[in-house]
């Protein structure tokens, strides 16, 4: 490491125009480190990036297969093919030319492509134009756009809590 004099040489001195950089700087001993003992070496390390949290986003590219499972927490977003189930509690969207043959579980799921397979207790489920589900769905809400297409048992707008009927009041008749 080059430590250079702020001061111009007695030599620069004269001139017009000195050159603080041209003479290095004189070390003088201190208490803690004699001038012998080399400065200490500084870290030049890179910062370390940064992971994705729970906001941030996973996806699966559309040239990618992947059989498995997904579970956790964040949103999820595919483009390609996926064979298993889904279970996170963030959102789920699948792209339009994605592949999914599985069950689904997700806060809100979004549909642009295929998939197979049931979505369990979601918040919201928006099939958009050209998505297809071929399953049983049961949401908060649904939004079917025109084009999409459907086959299987819709349930939606029902809390489960409502939806049970509570002893005492069913009357007899």
């Amino acid at each position: 490491m080059a430590l250079w004099k702020e001061s111009p040489s007695p030599a620069a001195a004269g001139s017009p125009v000195s050159n603080p950089a041209a003479a290095p700087l004189e070390r003088t001993p201190s208490p803690e480190r004699p001038i012998s003992e080399p400065a200490p070496a500084v870290s030049a390390r890179r910062p370390t990036p940064k992971l994705a949290t729970e906001g941030g986003e996973s996806v699966i590219a559309a040239n990618i297969t992947i059989e498995g499972k997904i579970e956790g927490s964040g949103n999820v977003r595919i483009a390609g093919r996926f064979k298993g189930d889904v279970r996170i509690d963030g959102n789920f969207t699948i792209e339009s030319g994605a592949q999914l043959t599985g069950q689904v579980a997700a806060g809100i799921v979004v549909v642009g492509g295929e998939l197979q397979g049931n979505i369990e207790s979601a918040k919201r489920v928006d099939v958009l134009e050209g998505g297809v589900v071929v399953g049983d769905v049961k949401a908060g809400s649904i939004t079917v756009a025109a084009g999409s297409r459907m086959r299987g048992h819709v349930e939606f707008g029902w809390d489960d809590e409502k939806a049970k009927i509570k002893p005492g009041l069913v009357s007899s008749g």
